[in-house]
């Protein structure tokens, strides 16, 4: 695993759960600019540019016409490519 992983990698390692990732998912859907989020032991993720980096999921959340299933998918997903910062 690399030094930073994505959490999608801490996720497939079992370092992150489900339930860590849904609850990054509703903080950023409750504050768009959250900042940073203590994704797991020793690691955090910026959800701001989580989403802010991931040129799709921007557009989505933005768009005030997106289902909110289609936004918390697009940034679950983003937050699932996002690298995280040691803590």
């Amino acid at each position: 695993m690399p030094e930073l992983p994505t959490v999608g990698e801490l996720f497939k390692a079992r370092a992150v759960t489900d339930e860590q990732v849904s609850a990054a998912v509703d903080t950023y859907l409750s504050d768009p600019v959250a900042g940073i989020f203590p994704i797991a032991v020793g690691y955090v993720v910026d959800l701001d540019a989580a989403v802010v980096d991931h040129p799709w999921a921007s557009l989505v959340v933005a768009n005030e016409d997106s289902s909110p299933n289609l936004k918390r998918s697009i940034v679950r997903m983003a937050i699932l490519l996002a690298r995280v910062q040691k803590a």
